[in-house]
């Protein structure tokens, strides 16, 4: 019985940890993502070095990030491991990498018993 309640907290106190760098990583992603509109928008130099800059370019960051972030927010609060398909995948390579040596092995006891 102890076990299972070690187990809960240990899970418990993860899915904490896992939050917290969630919030940390929006957090830094806000404040990254204004200071550099405000660059972009030549708050900081007058724009004189953003003035060339093309319009998309203040868009690339806050939306690759944020894919990112996504992506970040669906591991900790959905539950999404690694893809199912990834592990089979893993597991078969893995598999089929031994059977390869076992053979190459196997051949080479052959050819010294001739």
């Amino acid at each position: 019985m102890e076990d299972i309640k070690n187990g809960k907290y240990e899970r418990a106190k993860k899915q904490v940890e896992n939050e917290k760098g969630w919030y940390t990583h929006l957090f830094v992603y806000i404040v990254v993502n204004i200071c550099l509109q405000l660059f972009y928008f030549g708050f900081f130099d007058d724009g004189r070095i953003t003035g060339y800059m093309p319009w998309w370019v203040h868009f690339t960051t806050p939306f690759f990030w944020g894919i990112g972030l996504l992506g970040h927010w669906l591991k900790v609060f959905k539950k999404v491991r690694s893809l199912k398909f990834y592990k089979e995948w893993e597991a078969r390579k893995i598999k089929e990498f031994m059977e390869e040596e076992e053979e190459g092995f196997m051949n080479n006891i052959r050819k010294e018993n001739k």
